[in-house]
């Protein structure tokens, strides 16, 4: 009897891992629980997404052009309660070799998994990532942290404290922490894009569920949930966004669904599809939580929100030297200067990510002086709530010489 109820347990614990559980969403809510104000910054975000009158493209403006290919530096916390947890050097490597493939659409398994009714919208992401050379001392690097933590130890919510490891410049590097969570059947998170970057910000993963060997455990053994994880560090929402049908994840090339599809469905399947068509759902899409082996690509539609946010809250990572200088001329480094959103409510951020920038000066369209704001990060916060509707003009310097003029419209 005894060895039937450890069976069963065996089993029940296996089925709940089996499931592709992403804590994201509920880590966008516990941020607007208990962040004053965030909820109108992240909407702003939103806004900056979706609408093309928010935003302009940083791609267009740099002389590299719009279709260039981004490469991204990562760094890898490897947070461990015994020596099986210390992930090896390999497995790490074959989980940067799956999103390096997966975001240029080069998976192999693409062909055989995307039915030929949706290979059309499928996207190269044009984004590579590297394992950072250089750390934010300027030193050489492997990439890698390495920290052994307490039995005590709960990953999922100390993971960027001082008991865990502390990130690196957020601007600058996609900080992935892999560990051991409490929670059993949870995989992994991202913290999502927003004005401003959170503190905590990076991806937040199951050792279980990272590269293709070494702890990594079938059916996540495809390092498919860092894919979906960067998905949403880049701003893309599950295909059921709030699961009423009413607005999906806002992308137009991605089929509506009120709930996820998990495990291996057959295709073409309605079970969940908010209108049935003859196509069926994307189950097969990188953002649901169907088995690593039954997702493979990314829509042209997702492309452009990733796209987009790395031409805002996400732009200081374009120009980042986490994996070497990227030796910009004086000219694109200007150009790399970006304010967003614009239009804008209440808030909006100044971004230099190569240029040292420290004042910024508002003017009316009477030429008035309405506000002066010391500029002391990389990604900073400007506060217009109190401002009439209108045209202001904005005047951005360092060491009060004038670098940049531009525009926002407060609505």
């Amino acid at each position: 009897m005894n060895k039937i109820c450890i069976v069963f347990l065996l089993l029940f614990s296996n089925f709940f891992f089996a499931q592709k559980k992403c804590g994201t969403d509920a880590k966008l809510q516990e941020l607007i629980k208990n962040k004053p104000g965030f909820a109108a910054k992240y909407n702003a975000m939103k806004d900056f997404i979706y609408n093309p009158n928010s935003r302009k493209n940083v791609f267009s403006r740099q002389s590299n052009a719009a279709n260039t290919v981004v490469t991204i530096p990562v760094v890898f916390h490897i947070l461990y309660k015994n020596t099986n947890q210390n992930i090896s050097e390999a497995q790490i490597q074959t989980q940067l070799d799956v999103i390096n493939r997966d975001f240029r659409k080069l998976n192999t398994d693409f062909n055989s998994v995307v039915p030929n009714v949706f290979k059309p919208f499928a996207a190269d992401i044009e984004i590579n990532f590297c394992k950072a050379t250089i750390a934010p001392n300027g030193t050489v690097t492997t990439g890698i942290t390495r920290k052994s933590v307490p039995d005590t130890f709960v990953f999922e919510e100390e993971y960027s404290t001082s008991s865990g490891q502390i990130p690196w410049d957020t601007s600058k590097y996609l900080n992935v922490w892999v560990g051991r969570f409490t929670t059993l059947n949870l995989l992994g998170f991202a913290i999502p894009p927003s004005i401003p970057i959170q503190d905590n910000d990076g991806i937040v993963i199951s050792d279980r569920a990272f590269g293709t060997t070494g702890t990594a455990v079938t059916p996540n053994r495809r390092g498919r949930t860092v894919t979906h994880e960067i998905g949403h560090y880049l701003g893309l929402f599950h295909p059921w966004g709030d699961g009423d049908c009413l607005e999906g994840d806002g992308v137009a090339d991605t089929p509506a669904t009120f709930q996820d599809y998990d495990g291996c469905p057959t295709f073409p399947s309605n079970l969940y599809a908010c209108v049935s068509s003859t196509n069926g759902s994307m189950f097969m899409n990188y953002m649901d939580y169907v088995d690593d082996a039954c997702m493979a690509f990314f829509t042209l539609g997702q492309k452009e929100v990733m796209r987009n946010i790395l031409a805002g809250p996400r732009l200081s990572l374009l120009t980042s030297n986490g994996c070497g200088d990227l030796g910009l001329d004086n000219f694109e480094a200007l150009n790399a200067i970006s304010v967003y959103p614009n239009p804008v409510a209440d808030y909006f951020m100044i971004t230099s990510p190569q240029l040292q920038i420290d004042k910024l000066e508002i003017y009316n369209v009477l030429g008035q002086l309405v506000k002066t704001q010391k500029l002391i990060q990389n990604n900073n916060e400007i506060n217009i709530q109190e401002f009439p509707r209108g045209t202001y003009f904005l005047r951005i310097y360092n060491q009060d010489k004038f670098l940049k003029s531009d525009k926002i419209i407060k609505k």
